[in-house]
């Protein structure tokens, strides 16, 4: 047939816009390829087509994909660079035509797909070129005919063998932003398990390494936690470093306040809704169970939780399962359950505003996280902590707390535990203007609340009257103090000056909960 027959023409410029169709309609490079060896096939009548690429480090050409040939035909379909005709053409970036290969010695029929004794089929090869560079060769089988000419096609497959190159070009790109966004997400997973480890969990008390070694324990196992403690004890902190220390670290962690949810919106965000289940719901949403498939599910301040949701609460931990509402697709979920609380559930089990069978089901592992006037010991590292936090977030250089500060910090009940420490000690490094913290930069609240030297507590009030046991306290710690003060924290130096012995007097400061700051 005529290179210049309108039919033929038309036929190409189909082909070639089906080809464009199939590079753009899948980012799977090999499904690409194989649909532009099939167009080939069923519009140009081009029979037993074959895409060979180059690997890069084996310098090694091996067929991806064929039309025409089975599997083992395709596994035996490998060249090195300058061998056979597929070498040749990628080695000298150059298309050949062998007109009839049963003539042509070159030509290695590596596939054996072809009886080269009884053959009359022309064989076209053009180079598969990318930024300068072959990176393969694009093959095609037609049947042999003398008076032919190929010029045409391998116009047309030198075409199509771009287009080809730029679909290899999108296919890199798409790999090399999967591995960079897959190392992303390990470099963000490994600083949340970082982030969240207990080693960062500012504490060395005794209580507190209690608190680690509990951490570590129920970090290896599935089995629902409960974490009890005042609010600002940093529940949710210990919560993270569960999950980041466990086998789910990978998985999402999701967190739910209940107290901070009316009773009409926290079943709908626990346990989603489909489209039409309420005046408002336009379409169907996830909810937390679902997004934490897999993972971990923190609920904060369960105590505050309304029986009505209670009861659906316990049969997904019963059962695994349940439906959104307005739905009737049973979901199955997969979760490790964390909650926390700073109530008295058993009192709120007693009196019936929490149910008894979802008390047991939650509280399988309590642990306790100790307040703050609990743990005083652990009050400088805090602080510390939170001045360089503190400084990093406003662009400050304060160095220290000043000596009459730490008195007051050290005397303060401190209700709201770690997070009233963190907020008064951010607030006091952005009212300080010199390198030092002092007394007259925390708020007046805190200060409000300070315990007044034992000399101002001897003073008469009441009309002249105090409590006796009161002012013997009093005057006991600040007795106390002073003989720290004096020794630099030297107890045994202390207990000689006040005429008792080292234990009593490590008695006393651990009744008093005192800590000298040098």
């Amino acid at each position: 047939m005529s290179p210049s027959d309108p039919r033929q023409q038309a036929k190409e410029l189909f082909a070639l816009t089906e080809i464009s169709k199939a590079i753009s309609s899948s980012l799977d490079l090999t499904t690409v390829m194989q649909n532009i060896l099939n167009l080939l096939h069923e519009n140009l009548k081009m029979d037993r087509g074959t895409l060979t690429l180059l690997d890069r480090q084996t310098g090694e050409l091996s067929i991806e994909v064929a039309c025409g040939l089975d599997l083992d035909e395709i596994r035996r379909g490998r060249y090195k660079i300058g061998e056979g005709i597929t070498g040749k053409v990628v080695a000298a970036g150059e298309p050949i035509v062998v007109p009839n290969v049963g003539k042509e010695p070159l030509f290695l029929n590596r596939t054996r797909s072809r009886d080269l004794t009884k053959s009359n089929i022309a064989f076209i090869c053009v180079p598969i070129k990318l930024e300068d560079k072959t990176i393969g060769a694009l093959s095609v089988d037609r049947l042999f005919r003398e008076d032919i000419s190929f010029d045409e096609d391998v116009k047309l497959l030198t075409i199509i063998s771009s287009m080809i190159a730029q679909a290899v070009r999108i296919h890199e790109l798409v790999e090399k932003e999967k591995e960079s966004l897959t190392s992303e997400n390990i470099r963000l997973k490994s600083e949340l398990k970082k982030k969240f480890h207990p080693v960062n969990i500012v504490g060395e008390s005794k209580r507190m390494i209690d608190v680690y070694s509990s951490i570590d324990l129920v970090s290896t196992t599935k089995a629902t936690v409960m974490l009890r403690g005042e609010s600002g004890t940093g529940k949710e902190l210990v919560a993270k470093a569960i999950h980041y220390r466990s086998e789910r670290a990978d998985k999402p962690f999701i967190k739910v306040s209940c107290a901070a949810l009316p009773e009409t919106l926290l079943e709908s965000e626990l346990f989603g809704y489909e489209k039409g289940a309420f005046t408002g719901a336009s379409a169907m949403k996830c909810g937390r169970f679902e997004l934490a498939h897999t993972g971990t599910l923190f609920l904060d301040e369960i105590g505050d939780i309304p029986l009505s949701t209670q009861v659906k609460l316990l049969r997904v931990l019963q059962e695994k399962e349940f439906e959104r509402l307005g739905g009737v697709e049973t979901i199955h979920v997969d979760i490790r359950l964390i909650v926390a609380t700073n109530k008295d559930l058993e009192r709120e089990v007693r009196e019936g505003k929490f149910r008894e069978d979802l008390y047991y089901r939650l509280n399988v592992i309590p642990v306790f996280l100790p307040p703050l006037r609990e743990r005083k010991e652990d009050l400088p590292l805090l602080v510390q902590h939170f001045l360089r936090k503190a400084n990093e977030e406003n662009g400050k250089q304060i160095k220290r707390v000043s000596d009459e500060a730490w008195e007051y910090l050290m005397n303060y009940s401190w209700p709201g535990n770690v997070r009233e420490v963190e907020n008064a000690i951010e607030r006091a490094v952005v009212m300080c203007k010199e390198e030092v913290v002092g007394r007259e930069h925390f708020p007046f609240d805190l200060q409000a609340h300070i315990t007044k030297p034992a000399d101002d507590a001897l003073v008469a009030q009441n009309d002249g009257v105090q409590n006796l046991p009161q002012a013997i306290e009093n005057l006991e710690k600040q007795l106390l103090l002073s003989a720290l003060k004096k020794s630099s924290g030297n107890k045994r130096k202390a207990a000689r000056l006040l005429g008792i012995t080292e234990r009593i007097l490590g008695y006393k400061v651990k009744q008093y909960r005192l800590l000298y700051i040098r």
